[in-house]
């Protein structure tokens, strides 16, 4: 037992501390996303570019999710969601443009982050109705289920594919 009554399934808060950091090890996927982030950049300080060939939508998520769970402290539930909608954003890049390579973005305001992928492409995706037992095409429909907000911005020379999500900032006590 133990828990708190009624409070069962609730998410506590977490006391940012020493004996967490000194618990935390390095995982072969904590090694793989530094790794990327050292080869292409990190997206929090500049647009990075990105060959447009599959193998680059695992480096996008390893990107994404150092820099959600890690870099920005946000819940491992944030950098889940986060992680599945730059994989379905890059995936549409990588399938539907002819680009030979697209640009990875993150940005992050007071109670929100922002995720852009651009391409040079200027056909803009379209969100497609979803059956039960559709085996492709959920791509735009998870990314308006799980973000708060999504769009395209056309520029002069192809878009950005953009979501937004609401984040709560952690307090340091």
């Amino acid at each position: 037992m133990g828990g708190m009554a009624g409070l069962e399934g609730v998410e506590q808060p977490r006391r940012r501390g020493g004996a967490t950091a000194a618990r935390w090890i390095p995982s072969v996927e904590d090694e793989q996303a530094l790794k990327a982030l050292e080869l292409f950049g990190n997206p929090t300080e500049a647009e990075v570019r990105l060959p447009s060939r599959p193998e680059s939508a695992s480096a996008a998520r390893r990107i994404t999710h150092s820099v959600v769970l890690r870099q920005w402290a946000l819940s491992p539930q944030t950098a889940e969601y986060a992680v599945l909608l730059v994989s379905e954003l890059v995936g549409n890049a990588v399938r539907h443009t002819g680009a030979r390579v697209f640009g990875l973005r993150m940005l992050r305001r007071r109670g929100w982050i922002r995720i852009e992928v651009r391409d040079p492409s200027r056909g803009l995706p379209c969100l497609m109705p979803v059956h039960e037992m559709d085996t492709s095409g959920r791509g735009l429909f998870l990314v308006d289920r799980l973000s708060d907000r999504w769009g395209v911005d056309l520029l002069p020379r192809g878009k950005t594919t953009w979501f937004e999500m609401r984040v709560a900032d952690r307090q340091t006590p």
